[in-house]
């Protein structure tokens, strides 16, 4: 019996900048399934009526981008993960129900697995850059992981002491002028920012001041190799770039639609690299 054709997406206004078709594409060829990736533009005023009718239009799943991350919780059953970081990035149906997460999560844990393995070993604090819906998906990984003390630094204070309010007090909120200061006992450090990505302002900050043990992640993947990632390899230090959390987030929902969870190689990798430098 031939297997059953099955298709997925990314939904997104708009949505020709995602790499997602590129990911998940490469394992449908690699591993020799009878399904397909695609982009779908859909307005917000259409956002609705589309998800609605995802079966309909013959989708077992979809990944959703900006600007529907946060609307898309209101028409789907999501998960304690995407309520937690009030944004969901991906939808499956069940027996008909629309489901939907946050793979943002598992992608920024198992990056950091993959680029430093251990980094958690003897972590008693973490300090964040960022307020927003990426820095929530950070503080909700590294509650999850055991991590004892975050330090949230961002420029609007209240933002930050409103991830102390959601998640506990294991969360401390900082000002942006703090932010040096707090590295000199931090043993990992994340930009959960857009600071450094392209087109956008640089990241300010003085890494000599984290210790020699200290592992760096960034989320920002365009360009490849920020000036962060690149100050902290001068450095010595290890580090997980945003790239890696790029490709691993797409593994939870490509298992969710296709019923077989993918690898994460350095071939996928290359690919992905290839296409970035295009840009």
């Amino acid at each position: 019996m031939a297997e059953e054709f099955k298709a997925a997406c990314v939904i997104g206004w708009p949505v020709e900048h995602s790499r997602s078709p590129l990911i998940h594409n490469h394992w449908i060829r690699e591993l020799r399934l009878n399904a397909e990736y695609r982009r779908e533009a859909v307005p917000p005023e259409g956002f609705a009526t589309f998800v609605q009718r995802l079966s309909e239009r013959g989708y077992v799943g979809a990944n959703v981008t900006l600007p529907h991350k946060e609307a898309v919780l209101r028409l789907s059953e999501a998960d304690a993960q995407a309520r937690a970081i009030g944004a969901a990035n991906t939808l499956w149906l069940d027996h008909g129900v629309l489901r939907a997460t946050n793979t943002d999560v598992e992608g920024f844990i198992a990056n950091l697995d993959a680029a430093a393995p251990g980094w958690e070993h003897g972590l008693e604090t973490a300090v964040v850059l960022g307020a927003g819906g990426a820095a929530r998906a950070v503080v909700f990984a590294l509650i999850e992981r055991g991590v004892a003390r975050i330090r949230v630094v961002n420029r609007s204070f209240e933002r930050a002491a409103a991830l102390r309010g959601q998640f506990g007090d294991r969360v401390d909120p900082h000002h942006c002028e703090e932010a040096n200061a707090l590295l000199a006992g931090c043993r990992l450090l994340v930009n959960a920012t857009t600071l450094g990505m392209a087109g956008q302002p640089p990241l300010d900050i003085a890494l000599e001041h984290l210790p020699g043990t200290a592992v760096v992640a960034d989320i920002v993947y365009l360009p490849l190799e920020t000036s962060l990632i690149k100050a902290a390899r001068r450095r010595g230090l290890r580090a997980a770039d945003g790239l890696g959390m790029l490709l691993h987030q797409a593994v939870g929902g490509f298992a969710l639609w296709f019923g077989v969870r993918p690898q994460v190689t350095k071939g996928l990798r290359a690919l992905a690299e290839a296409d970035l430098i295009r840009q």
